[in-house]
């Protein structure tokens, strides 16, 4: 019998409950969130803040403070690995792992790409200490230049120079994947734009042809507002089936929506994202379906912040009698978003690990606008995270 499936009164998950999912957030810590939000509600000012940010940051005004208590402050753990180790410790605290995202963006320089591979290394160094950061991450350009993945993903001849360059990016994932292996610590590779991503996925499949044969170590991500997603994570597992490794497989709806259109229009191709969301919806669940399906021979981590995705996917295991602390299985939210998934799903014994950015405030820049901007397009998910604050603002008050 499964200890885990019949929960006690006090584990019965609710994603309403507001004194779980705030227990590790101070007053001052709510207040902050309830400004910090209600300024990203407003469209206008996410429109305007990173232009006025970026110009002011270039020509010297100090607000690198202002930035660093505030959205910051909310949204990642720290300048440096140090720095997260209160995060990382608030968030054991409520049960919810911590996954370390070094979140430099837009490099093109081989001692850049070569430091991120060193701090990748670091991130899985400190994971390997305990029990408290049990996934680790890193994105393909952080280690290599983006317009060579391009090129790559068109199928066009490499000079020797590309050729070069190109066995230095595999190299540093290699690197990275070897001491995930080592160590014991699973470490997912990101998706990105469509249009570099068939090269991120051979490179993900061959890393876990090498390190997954007896424990899941790499995961590669399927976005699954891309219509052909569902059908790539299908293909992927049967490859994995014939060749006897284990397939890991982040799902998430994804990113990269707004661009992704804008690409396909402009260079009149076939939209990759799918017609509307009631069809990401649909292969998002489908996907959580099969891996649960298949847990065995499938680890995966069920990136989301939809409360029907998170509902389907704990019910799920339960009707499956799958144990809620099976290591192929977590759950993952962003840090500063969504606690009330997050803490109650680890409340109710589930896996849970929240993504915890940082890196130096001007290079994290681009990360925390694309956080903001990506909110107001959510429908309804400020207001919900307002309806939640108020909520348990009150609750304290009473």
């Amino acid at each position: 019998m499964n200890e885990n499936i019949h929960m006690s009164q006090q584990d019965k998950l609710s994603f309403e409950n507001t004194e779980i999912a705030f227990r590790h957030s101070t007053n001052t810590d709510l207040n902050r969130a309830y400004w910090l939000f209600r300024v990203i509600n407003v469209n206008f000012l996410v429109k305007i803040g990173p232009p006025i940010t970026n110009f002011a940051i270039k020509i010297g005004v100090p607000i690198k403070g202002l930035i660093k208590a505030t959205i910051f402050k909310h949204f990642c753990g720290g300048e440096t690995i140090a720095e997260c180790n209160q995060t990382i410790r608030n968030l054991a605290d409520g049960g919810v792992g911590t996954i370390l995202d070094y979140s430099i963006e837009g490099e093109d320089d081989e001692t850049v790409f070569d430091n991120t591979r060193n701090e990748i290394i670091r991130t899985i160094e400190r994971a390997s200490q305990g029990k408290a950061i049990p996934l680790t991450v890193f994105k393909v350009t952080g280690v290599g230049r983006f317009s060579l993945l391009e090129k790559l993903d068109e199928g066009l001849k490499l000079n020797v120079d590309e050729q070069m360059e190109w066995q230095r990016v595999q190299d540093r994932v290699l690197a990275i994947c070897e001491m995930a292996h080592s160590e014991g610590v699973p470490v997912m590779i990101d998706a990105e734009e469509s249009w570099i991503q068939k090269t991120i996925d051979n490179l993900a499949l061959n890393m876990m042809r090498f390190f997954n044969k007896e424990k899941a170590i790499v995961y590669n991500t399927y976005q699954l507002y891309r219509h052909d997603k569902l059908a790539s994570l299908i293909t992927d597992y049967s490859i994995a089936e014939d060749e006897q490794f284990l397939l890991g497989a982040k799902i998430v709806r994804g990113a990269y929506m707004e661009k992704e259109r804008k690409r396909a229009e402009e260079r009149a191709y076939p939209s990759p994202i799918q017609p509307d969301k009631a069809a990401t919806d649909r292969d998002y669940n489908d996907a959580l379906v099969f891996c649960a399906d298949h847990v065995d021979q499938i680890a995966f981590v069920a990136g989301t912040h939809n409360e029907d995705s998170c509902r389907l996917l704990a019910d799920l295991l339960d009707k499956k009698n799958i144990n809620h602390k099976n290591p192929h299985v977590y759950f993952s939210q962003l840090l500063g978003m969504s606690d009330n998934l997050s803490f109650n799903l680890a409340n109710a014994k589930y896996n849970v690990a929240k993504y915890v950015p940082y890196g130096p405030i001007k290079a994290v820049l681009p990360y925390l606008f694309r956080r903001a901007q990506e909110n107001t397009a959510i429908a309804g998910q400020m207001s919900r995270e307002l309806s939640l604050i108020v909520k348990e603002k009150k609750r304290r008050a009473n």
